[in-house]
């Protein structure tokens, strides 16, 4: 069945224990298969209608906001993007199309110092 945009993927719906992963899906996810976090498969069943905050949610490397991107990595395959909402602090992986997604991953997406540092050289440069 797959995930669609808008879908957002809930750990304490079935794991109240955990660090609360909460993902939103920003596109594709026809080939979603699972997420691992704190040991547990979060799947389609993990699915929450509505978006809730909560106390008990971790944070990890994977801050709010960030995105995975399964394009970035793989052209070929449906495109599943989702935005971490909170929690993480126990992410392993996130499977789809039998592509992984792990931390790793997220250095392929992240814009740092050498980027924005960098300027395209347009001809000769000082004052007019």
């Amino acid at each position: 069945m797959g995930l669609k945009k808008g879908d957002i993927i809930d750990e304490h719906k079935h794991h109240p224990d955990s660090c609360g992963l909460m993902m939103k899906v920003m596109a594709g996810g026809e080939g979603f298969e699972k997420i691992i976090c704190c040991g547990h498969t979060l799947t389609e069943a993990d699915v929450t209608p509505t978006f809730s905050r909560g106390r008990g949610r971790k944070r990890g490397k994977l801050l709010p906001a960030v995105l995975l991107d399964e394009k970035k990595l793989y052209p070929h395959s449906c495109g599943l993007r989702v935005m971490i909402m909170d929690g993480g602090a126990g992410f392993q992986e996130l499977i789809c199309c039998g592509h992984s997604l792990s931390l790793t991953s997220v250095k392929e997406f992240k814009y740092g110092d050498e980027q924005r540092g960098m300027t395209p050289d347009t001809g000769p440069t000082g004052h007019a």
